[in-house]
């Protein structure tokens, strides 16, 4: 929608208001088929997040269609837990209609744009953490939705309590990166949460999966744990909602970066507080 032509035209006198109303409400909404999807293109524009296609239970034309239809509104797509199967049938085909596309590193979730997307260390930066390898799908969701939000992923994958020392370097890691934000992915009793949200000094977004069994099956047991934490700044997503929490940390990170933008010799507090214990250590 070119909202620049509609004013000009309105101040000219060549529409009015309830024209201008009328082609607004046609492009806030990009039609599928008869009754088979009303997209929601102006979403990122209003909401700061773009629309995500859940790819689970379409059927693979319907998908097909939806992912174009996206892509000719807002030049960006990110579709989420497709099976094997359509996932690799439609990189394939959404490859040969020229455009970008991008995969989870393990799991079932896409990222298309018109054009490559770029980063750099300016972009916000967010900590993405899990248990297990088991967990790395849903951690990669919430990185891909971070992506397509603009926001680089700091990732460290199976870190999980059972092995407490691969644990340290990780949390090192994030606070030396300066992130705004870490989404801490986790099934089993899901304690990495709040093992985390007890060593850093920003928001953290817990992820429950459905990795598990017996007590803890399909994630109850992680998400009843993470909700019952006493480590303060922890919130905590649904079973599997690794697009969620990806979509959470951007909204906070982005806020962050419109009114102190990331320099590359910036440090967090916690880092200032670790230096300064290191000073008066020495004195």
């Amino acid at each position: 929608m070119d909202l620049s032509r509609l004013l000009k035209k309105y101040s000219n006198g060549e529409i009015g208001v309830n024209e201008i109303q009328r082609e607004i409400s046609i492009e806030n909404i990009g039609y599928v088929g008869e009754n088979i999807a009303r997209l929601d293109v102006q979403r990122e524009s209003r909401r700061g997040c773009p629309e995500v296609i859940l790819a689970l239970g379409k059927q693979y034309n319907d998908l097909y269609e939806i992912s174009l239809k996206t892509m000719q509104k807002t030049g960006l797509a990110l579709i989420s837990k497709a099976t094997q199967e359509v996932f690799a049938k439609l990189c394939a085909q959404l490859k040969q209609e020229g455009y970008t596309v991008e995969t989870a590193t393990r799991g079932t979730t896409i990222l298309v744009s018109a054009q490559e997307l770029a980063f750099n260390e300016n972009n916000p930066h967010i900590g993405i953490i899990c248990a297990g390898t088991s967990d790395i799908p849903i951690a990669e969701e919430a990185r891909m939705m971070a992506r397509a939000m603009g926001c680089v992923g700091i990732m460290h994958y199976d870190v999980g309590i059972a092995g407490m020392h691969r644990l340290l370097p990780a949390v090192r890691n994030i606070i030396e990166k300066n992130v705004e934000a870490v989404v801490v992915v986790a099934g089993m009793e899901g304690a990495l949460a709040s093992v985390i949200s007890a060593l850093v000094d920003v928001p953290v977004i817990g992820v429950p999966t459905s990795v598990g069994y017996g007590m803890g099956s399909s994630g109850i047991g992680a998400l009843t744990s993470m909700l019952q934490t006493c480590s303060f700044g922890l919130a905590v997503m649904n079973i599997d909602n690794g697009i969620g929490a990806g979509a959470f940390a951007a909204l906070i990170c982005k806020r962050i970066s419109l009114k102190h933008p990331r320099k590359d010799d910036s440090v967090s507090a916690t880092e200032e507080i670790r230096r300064e214990g290191d000073l008066l250590k020495r004195l």
